[in-house]
């Protein structure tokens, strides 16, 4: 492939799934309709485990797809079958004032987009396959158990009072019998 003969194919595929994620992630915030909405996320997903698999990461990966494009997903679904949304609300524009902080906000994260590529530069060209995330899950969970216990552990009593929550604000008020 003369094309491409200075660049790596994996630099190329990795280009390509980002621009992917990216442009189904804009796609899925700008669809009025939440199914197609819920269709272009599953595509950010999948794009998302493509540039895991390029940085050497397989099983992060397949837990993106497993958990996220699987089952958080599926949830996501159920949810939207259960909204019976009809017709689209929209809130009312007040002001100016919301365009640009909405445009001084954008300007902000690709600011930020921008100073992460260029720090992400030198580790692009170090060696691959060293590190926690260098192929199995055997490295990421010895991180996770050992130097990370406490956040994951702060993280699973998040979701569990998130989970206790949404089964309160869900359930419904039956009448009180005699």
């Amino acid at each position: 492939m003369p094309a491409f003969e200075g660049i790596n194919m994996s630099w190329f595929f990795f280009i390509l799934f980002a621009a992917l994620a990216v442009g189904s992630a804009i796609a899925m915030i700008s669809q009025k309709n939440p199914v197609y909405s819920a269709v272009f996320l599953i595509i950010t997903f999948f794009a998302v485990a493509g540039c895991y698999y390029l940085l050497q990461a397989p099983f992060l990966s397949i837990v993106q797809i497993i958990v996220y494009a699987g089952a958080i997903m599926v949830l996501f679904l159920f949810v939207i079958m259960l909204l019976n949304l009809r017709k689209e609300i929209r809130l009312p524009l007040h002001g100016p004032w919301q365009v640009a902080f909405a445009a001084l906000f954008a300007a902000i994260l690709l600011l930020q987009l921008v100073m992460f590529i260029l720090a992400a530069v030198p580790t692009f060209h170090s060696a691959p396959g060293h590190g926690a995330l260098s192929g199995g899950g055997e490295p990421l969970g010895l991180l996770l158990f050992t130097k990370y216990i406490y956040p994951f552990e702060i993280a699973s009593l998040v979701l569990l009072v998130a989970i206790i929550g949404a089964v309160v604000l869900g359930r419904k008020k039956l009448p009180k019998e005699f």
